[in-house]
């Protein structure tokens, strides 16, 4: 074991990697396991959850890429089951992380919008997460990399220089190293067990989403600072790492984030978390930032794809899945650890920053043959790539086209590891763990699937329905197909990919599917319902 341990030493040293001479020391805070049975041979295994962020169904090889090289996430999908109609539960970031650690549509609770880099704790501590089902299951439970669900107990009023007053402690993660939002939003600090990691006295940090600190550069008002990266819509108020972003900062010295180190971070976080827990079961919530903008990777990967800094983002993330893959392998642990892979929602390509991913795009079609991408209410809002992989059970070489939801997530591995969901937790999450395990290809009746503007749309096998709702049809900013239309609108999922509407033609069917969301929408609902009535 110690052999093993120096040699993934040696090779991350070998890439420049933050993680080099000395990986973070977890702290012990799970429950010891009694006993030295191996982890190949304990009946529950361990689970990772590795949570892309903005990477859309095309991006990656498996899934028909030809301009960007993923062998390990390839590697990845030929252990295990390749998914080809699994959905997000959102079009966007917050909405889609609520879902999926709460089992709960976030239609159904408040303040699930974008979040702000400042935004209290949206998930509160008495609702009941899927860190909590790995908690009560005698599971040792990490949340790495990024959140973007809040933090303290309300908005605007953390205390960025003192132990934070809600994190992901309070939710049944034993561990937490996470980017408060995103890395385009402030602050732009990792938070560690409630605590901004590596503080800085000498520079105290504060945080405001509504005017600047006397005396602090913006992208707007000097772009000469910005060296790394210049905005192309929005992102021009606090400068970090040459970088503008949303929202406004000041302070964080040594312990503000430098954008090219924070897979690195991420990993080596990652990694020590393994090493410390690998005696007993583990439950990791791997979040990265690839490939959110702004995208500026590594210097080992910036510049070696012909799609540019999006490009080289995607070859980051397979890194990254290559990275820990191989410290299970190392360990021993890989056989007996389950593998989830997907992202949060669709990919966009020009979100914001001046990275030439629209002018060097070529070929390539992020959202493969799906309609537009994050954001909108058409499929490449929500069809993500999604890898399943556990070699102890999980049969290898598999595909599936069952329609499934990440709401179910949370559902069906509890029912693995033996957990119970406590009444009204988990309300929307059903047990798919066969379909997840490739066991059967059972198709979830629907899915629900929630745009940016709130508008849900009802998805079965067969057919994709989508309510009448406000909004223009071109998210300029982005250059993004919406999906929003004063008209209902209904396609056919056997033909092309949502072409021709074909509402009028079929009323039955769009009555039936209207009807599937109302019921939902009935059982509770924060929001007012786009559904015409």
């Amino acid at each position: 074991m110690y052999f093993c341990s120096m040699m993934k030493k040696e090779h991350l040293l070998r890439y420049g990697t933050l993680a080099s001479a000395l990986l973070p020391l977890v702290p012990v805070t799970a429950k010891e396991k009694k006993g030295n049975a191996s982890a190949d041979n304990r009946q529950q295994p361990n689970v990772i959850i590795i949570y892309a962020d903005d990477l859309g169904y095309g991006d990656l090889e498996c899934f028909g890429a030809t301009r960007v090289k993923t062998p390990n996430v390839n590697a990845l999908a030929d252990s295990g089951i390749r998914f080809t109609n699994a959905h997000a539960i959102a079009a966007t970031s917050t909405p889609s992380r609520y879902g999926l650690l709460t089992g709960e549509y976030a239609f159904r609770h408040p303040n699930t919008d974008i979040a702000r880099g400042n935004a209290g704790m949206i998930i509160r501590p008495e609702q009941f997460t899927m860190a909590d089902a790995f908690k009560h299951a005698g599971y040792a439970t990490a949340a790495i990399g990024k959140w973007h669900l809040g933090l303290g107990d309300k908005d605007a009023e953390q205390d960025w220089n003192a132990q934070l007053s809600m994190h992901p402690g309070d939710l049944g993660f034993d561990y937490h190293y996470i980017m408060a939002a995103t890395a385009d939003r402030t602050p732009c600090v990792f938070i560690e067990q409630g605590h901004v990691a590596n503080y800085d006295e000498t520079a105290p940090i504060l945080v405001s989403y509504e005017e600047n600190f006397p005396g602090e550069p913006t992208g707007k008002e000097n772009p000469e600072l910005l060296f790394n990266l210049k905005a192309s819509h929005g992102h021009n108020q606090s400068i970090v790492n040459g970088i503008g972003r949303i929202g406004y900062m000041k302070g964080g010295g040594k312990a503000l984030w430098k954008d090219e180190n924070i897979a690195d971070s991420i990993v080596a976080h990652a990694i020590s978390f393994i090493r410390k827990y690998q005696k007993e079961p583990f439950f990791m919530y791997l979040a990265t930032n690839d490939v959110h903008v702004p995208r500026f990777p590594h210097d080992r990967f910036r510049g070696k794809n012909p799609m540019g800094f999006r490009g080289d983002a995607i070859a980051q993330f397979d890194w990254t899945v290559g990275q820990v893959i191989s410290e299970l392998k190392c360990l021993g642990l890989r056989e007996n650890t389950l593998i989830v892979l997907s992202s949060d929602n669709g990919p966009v390509v020009d979100d914001g920053y001046q990275d030439r991913a629209v002018e060097l795009l070529g070929g390539h079609h992020p959202a493969g043959p799906y309609r537009s991408g994050k954001y909108s209410a058409f499929e490449g809002g929500t069809v993500v790539p999604t890898i399943v992989s556990w070699p102890k059970r999980v049969k290898a070489g598999q595909e599936s086209d069952a329609l499934v939801s990440q709401i179910d997530w949370l559902a069906s591995l509890s029912a693995l590891i033996g957990a119970r969901i406590p009444k009204g937790g988990a309300e929307d999450s059903q047990n798919r763990l066969g379909t997840l395990l490739g066991e059967d290809r059972t198709d979830r009746p629907y899915v629900l699937e929630q745009a940016a503007n709130h508008a849900l749309s009802v998805r079965t096998k067969e057919w994709k329905y989508i309510p009448p709702s406000p909004g223009p049809a071109i998210l300029h900013s982005t250059n993004t197909e919406s999906g929003y239309s004063r008209e209902p609108q209904l396609y056919d999922m056997q033909k092309a990919y949502e072409q021709e509407n074909i509402a009028t033609q079929h009323p039955q069917v769009v009555l039936e599917l209207k009807s599937c969301m109302e019921k939902e929408v009935a059982k509770g609902s924060v929001y007012s319902s786009p559904v015409s009535k």
